[in-house]
């Protein structure tokens, strides 16, 4: 990993500290995210702000990037802008979990640790469509999201239990 951003910080030393972290970080050097991808080209960048929200540690995240997905309706090549905000509540285990309030996120820092790797990863995974798609208009093949059948193809079509309704009247 470039720059240590894998490595792991005191969040509470940070959070105390109010730090703030300017990032660039290859989209290759996320392991969960580059599943997703059809690509690994290009970088997430943005800063993260620490501080507390309640005696909680909580960082200010601000992620952009350009991510490389796959269409699922025509399976090209789609690029996906990210301009993500969240606020991330850092917690150690689940039962300080129930203490956070409701609008923020909430990822486990156990040991009080966590890398800047995994806080941007988390906020990129989230912004991700849930089924990437281009707009009907720019799918390559040309297909849209709702196709209905042309008139000929309707005719065309085999209706195996037409006539039933006929041969239960006999």
């Amino acid at each position: 990993m470039s720059d240590g951003w894998s490595k792991l910080h005191d969040i509470d030393l940070w959070a105390d500290a109010r730090t703030e972290v300017d990032f660039a970080i290859p989209l290759k050097d996320f392991p969960r995210l580059l599943p997703q991808l059809s690509g690994d080209a290009g970088e997430a960048s943005g800063r993260i702000r620490f501080g507390r929200q309640d005696g909680i540690a909580v960082a200010d995240v601000s992620v952009d990037a350009t991510v490389h997905l796959l269409c699922q309706r025509c399976l090209a090549p789609l690029d996906h802008s990210v301009r993500s905000r969240g606020r991330v509540a850092m917690v150690e285990e689940g039962a300080e979990a129930e203490r956070v309030p409701v609008q923020l996120e909430t990822i486990l820092a156990p040991g009080h640790r966590l890398s800047i790797l995994d806080l941007v990863e988390e906020e990129l995974l989230l912004a991700l469509p849930v089924v990437p798609l281009h707009e009907p208009s720019h799918c390559v093949d040309g297909t849209s999201a709702v196709a209905t059948p042309s008139e000929t193809e309707q005719h065309e079509r085999q209706r195996p239990f037409e006539r039933l309704g006929e041969l239960f009247k006999r």
